[in-house]
């Protein structure tokens, strides 16, 4: 992620990932938000993340570029977090948090799960990833698969015509793409919303307790 210098103070210096008020209001528009508004959010996510998936004991971080949230998770909730991503170049040399709490990082096509075993894991979250990634509906599929049954699933991205948009212009999805996504791959309860002032797409879904509809005849 690209910064742009020094802090200044703005009224879009308030940049709480919980703020619902300014998230139905919509009257945030981008050219009101600083270019490194995704910087100072990144914190709040992380919490927001934490909280999430609280109640999870192994969690994959699909797409983990330098394993910062995987570390973020091991340290907070003392949880077992192993992070993926198809490139190891940052991967931290050190595997352990500040807290002695060890965490795993492995190269790996996020597409192609190899060697995870069959609902062998609590939650599966990806930030600021699934855009990256090639094949998407795979992607899921892996999750599903991998999820035991009532897992989750948490998808945390940038949505389409929004500040990324502006500065990266990449092929962000809509909540109603990423709704689509998610529950053509199996997920059950899926949930997509914008936060942090309709920055942050989040979205959420639950592999079902019972799979036999999806499976091959």
């Amino acid at each position: 992620m690209c910064r742009w210098g020094a802090k200044t103070s703005s009224a879009a210096d308030d940049v709480r990932v919980d703020a619902d008020s300014a998230d139905r209001t919509g009257q945030v528009t981008v050219v009101e938000l600083p270019k490194d508004f995704y910087e100072r959010v990144k914190p709040g996510l992380h919490s927001k993340i934490g909280r999430e998936l609280r109640s999870a004991q192994r969690i994959l971080d699909l797409g983990c570029g330098s394993c910062e949230l995987v570390r973020h998770l091991a340290d907070r909730n003392d949880q077992e977090v192993t992070g993926i991503d198809i490139s190891s170049g940052h991967f931290p040399e050190t595997r352990r948090t500040d807290q002695g709490v060890h965490f795993g990082c492995l190269e790996k096509d996020a597409a192609q799960l190899e060697g995870v075993a069959d609902g062998s894991v609590d939650a599966v979250v990806m930030m600021w990833a699934l855009h990256e990634m090639a094949r998407p509906d795979c992607v899921l599929a892996e999750s599903l698969r991998v999820l035991r049954p009532a897992g989750e699933v948490l998808v945390v991205d940038f949505p389409k015509d929004s500040l990324a948009q502006t500065l990266w212009d990449e092929a962000y999805r809509d909540p109603e793409e990423i709704k689509e996504l998610l529950a053509g791959a199996g997920f059950a309860r899926v949930r997509v919303r914008l936060i942090a002032r309709r920055q942050v797409l989040w979205a959420t879904g639950v592999r079902p307790a019972s799979r036999t509809a999806r499976d091959p005849t």
